[in-house]
């Protein structure tokens, strides 16, 4: 192929995952983010009261009661605070009939309330927006949890949304969310609006979604498409209820108690609600706090066309040499780029620029048989611990064995599991929890292999089996019976000389599944999906209920050679009609020297 179609096809290879978002790539990009944004010094406008286990104790328990928290806004304010930010909802009265007393108190100074998002279709009364370009675009909320009438009448109310990216972070949060009826603004948000003491928000848009939102008095908050602000994890400072040092502060009020309020993930660790509101809030009010502009992807998209270009075009026409000190230079300025860009606060990545220019400044030979030397790397690494060395060696030579996306083979599946693991684990240590897996799965792996199958993969405790695939094995039914069987002697043995004693339940299954690889071409998992898969499982599962150690499906039974002792039908999970399931009886027959 001529050298500069591969040069094309390559640049517009390593452009697909930006343009349809590879989750892998957006986990990269945000841990690049993560690594890159600087830290940021509190406003000073802020501090965090934190509701403790030990105050929970002393107070009798919890919930507080109203009256209780009404002191608490009233010692606050006391003390100096300039306002209160209550990061809790109270969707039903007091049972001590407090609400009143509360209300009164939160009347005092600007307060605000928090909803949380339910899915639930009911939605707030909406706030004011002057919009400029287009009303389009946002998150929409599902539902929200609302506060009781008597206390949003002396509060205000923002949702205290806090979504995940991709990988399970917080980072990013919405300043508003759009209703049917309008916008809602997001918890920080309105903090900042009551205490300016504006009306409204302004939202401005272009062809791109969302750009600004503007608060009267405040500088507008660039955001991205969705109207999302990114979160700069600032030390803002906390207090409790009996240092209350809040004096010329709006303190955000919540429980750090166990099992009141979830911890949420975030790149600075495990936070409550109340402090990632705090933090959005921060994050509103610094100078060149990180957002991501709205023209980014395509920032990012021209960043690698045209470094990839230039790395390819350096290197082919330069000779090596001086070809590979050129393409430095290149690498090194676009790194300097992202990373100064990103210190700016303009969250554009170049990580996935970088690695593209690496990628094209090989040869294509060289990347040719870089490529088969990855493949033949990860068959190993993948197949060497499941299956006998011998099949190991023959899928390295026909890797076209592996089809990506899979095929459709007839195979028996054999599943195992651990009877009461979690009551065991909880009565022994970790170590004795490791030694017995570890024993019990090593049999299993062996007995699976011996016989000619293919451990797919663990799950905790269970451990399911392929016979039949990747290679084709002859009377793979008899052989995952065997498996099954040799199984359950093993465990037997070992329960003679281990305590406590362990039992393992078996279901096995043969039909058609979807079996291969799910991935890249160098990069995949092998297993298998189909409905026979899935009630091989199930069968397992019903080993204890039905008073057995192995179920074997009819489609197994049918084919296998050995006699099988049939048992009341059963019925599983997603099945409407019952299944015809057989068990093996050492009554009926021995089994024959293993393989």
């Amino acid at each position: 192929m001529n050298k500069w179609l591969i040069g094309l096809l390559t640049t517009a290879i390593l452009t697909v995952p930006l343009l349809f978002g590879w989750v892998p790539l957006e986990v990269l990009k945000l841990k690049t983010f993560d690594a890159l944004i600087p830290e940021q010094e509190p406003s000073g406008y802020f501090t965090i009261l934190n509701i403790t286990e030990d105050d929970i104790t002393r107070e009798g328990g919890y919930p507080l009661s109203r009256q209780r928290l009404s002191k608490i806004q009233i010692e606050l304010l006391q003390k100096g605070a300039i306002g209160v930010g209550w990061v809790v909802a109270f969707p039903q009265p007091d049972r001590f009939g407090g609400d009143k007393e509360f209300a009164e108190s939160l009347s005092y100074a600007p307060s605000i309330l928090a909803m949380f998002e339910h899915d639930n279709n009911q939605y707030p009364q909406t706030t004011g927006t002057v919009i400029l370009g287009n009303d389009e675009g946002g998150i929409k909320a599902t539902g929200v949890i609302e506060n009781i009438p008597i206390l949003r009448e002396s509060a205000s109310q923002g949702i205290a949304v806090a979504r995940t990216e991709v990988d399970s972070l917080v980072r990013r949060l919405p300043l508003l969310l759009r209703t049917p009826d309008g916008w809602v603004p997001a918890y920080g948000t309105e903090v900042l609006k009551i205490l300016s003491g504006a009306d409204t928000y302004v939202i401005k848009t272009n062809e791109n979604g969302l750009e600004q939102i503007r608060v009267k008095g405040l500088p507008p908050v660039s955001v991205d498409s969705l109207g999302r602000k990114w979160i700069s994890w600032v030390d803002t400072p906390q207090t409790n209820l009996e240092q209350m040092d809040v004096k010329d502060k709006f303190v955000f009020v919540g429980f750090t108690a166990k099992g009141i309020m979830p911890q949420l993930a975030t790149p600075a660790g495990l936070m409550e609600p109340h402090k990632i509101q705090a933090a959005l809030a921060e994050s509103i009010l610094i100078e060149n706090s990180p957002y991501v502009p709205g023209y980014a992807l395509t920032a990012e998209i021209g960043i690698l066309l045209l470094t990839v270009a230039l790395a390819w075009l350096l290197i082919l026409n330069l000779g090596i040499t001086l070809g590979v000190s050129a393409f430095a230079v290149v690498f090194a300025l676009t790194g300097y780029s992202g990373v100064y860009l990103i210190q700016q606060g303009v969250l554009i990545d170049v990580s996935w620029a970088l690695i593209s220019q690496f990628l094209t400044a090989s040869t294509a030979f060289y990347l040719n048989f870089r490529q088969q030397f990855k493949l033949r790397q990860q068959i190993k690494k993948q197949f060497e611990h499941y299956l006998d060395p011998r099949q190991v060696k023959q899928l390295q030579k026909q890797p076209d064995l592996l089809k990506l996306g899979g095929e459709s083979r007839y195979c028996t599946f054999l599943f195992t599991d651990l009877r009461g693991f979690t009551s065991m684990s909880e009565k022994m240590t970790p170590e004795e929890v490791a030694e017995i897996m570890n024993t019990t799965l090593t049999v299993q792996v062996e007995e699976i292999q011996r016989s000619g199958g293919m451990v797919d993969k663990f799950i905790g405790d269970a451990c399911m089996g392929i016979f039949s695939a990747p290679l084709d094995l002859a009377q793979h039914e008899n052989r995952a019976v065997e498996a099954a069987v040799r199984i359950q002697e093993r465990i037997k043995k070992l329960n003679e000389i281990m305590e406590p004693e362990i039992a393992i339940g078996v279901g096995l299954q043969s039909g058609w599944a979807c079996v291969g690889n799910m991935g890249s071409n160098t990069r995949f998992d092998y297993t298998a999906i189909g409905n026979c898969v899935n009630e091989a499982a199930r069968y397992e599962s019903s080993t204890k209920e039905v008073g057995v150690d192995i179920i074997i499906g009819y489609e197994t039974a049918k084919s296998c050679k050995y006699l099988l002792k049939e048992l009341e039908p059963i019925k599983v999970k997603g099945k409407e009609n019952e299944l015809r399931v057989y068990t093996w009886d050492s009554n009926l027959q021995s089994l024959p020297p293993a393989y």
